[in-house]
C-alpha cells in the first residue's frame, strides 16, 4: 500500500474513533499536512508530518507506516512516531494546567442544603 486516504489513516491510527470524527475534524482545519489544511480526500505516503490537534494538545507526528484498516492500539502506535519537540509541548502544557488547577480554591464537598438556601436568598437579594 503506497497511499491511503487521511480520514481512514487517522483513523486507523486511532487518533479519532470513527471516520466521521476524522472527517470533520479534518473539515475544520484541525488537521494540517506540511503545515497546509487539506481535504479527507487527501492521499497520504509515508514520511509526511501531520499537525493533529485535539482538544487543548496539539501532536505533531511523521508517518511510518500506512493502514486503512483498524488493529490494536499496540499496532495503531507503530503507524506513526511523534517528534520529540512535540512531545516537549504538550508535557510542558499539561504541567501548566496542573498548576494553574492546583492554585484554584475548591471549597471540597458540595453545600448542603441549608447552605444553599442561602446562596439563592443572598443571590434574590440582589439581583432584585
Amino acid at each position: 500500500m503506497d497511499k491511503v486516504r487521511i480520514d481512514k489513516w487517522l483513523w486507523a491510527a486511532r487518533f479519532f474513533k470513527t471516520r466521521s470524527l476524522a472527517k470533520n475534524a479534518i473539515e475544520s482545519g484541525k488537521i494540517k499536512v506540511e503545515g497546509q489544511r487539506v481535504k479527507p480526500s487527501r492521499d497520504l505516503s509515508v514520511g509526511l508530518t501531520l499537525d493533529i490537534q485535539q482538544g487543548t494538545d496539539t501532536k505533531t507526528v511523521v508517518i511510518n507506516a500506512l493502514s486503512d484498516q483498524r488493529r490494536g492500539a499496540p499496532e495503531a502506535a507503530t503507524l506513526y512516531t511523534e517528534t520529540a519537540a512535540s512531545i516537549r509541548l504538550r508535557e510542558s502544557a499539561a504541567e501548566k494546567r496542573r498548576l494553574t488547577r492546583d492554585h484554584e480554591t475548591h471549597p471540597g464537598h458540595k453545600p448542603t442544603k441549608k447552605q444553599r438556601r442561602l446562596i439563592h436568598q443572598f443571590l434574590d437579594d440582589h439581583n432584585s
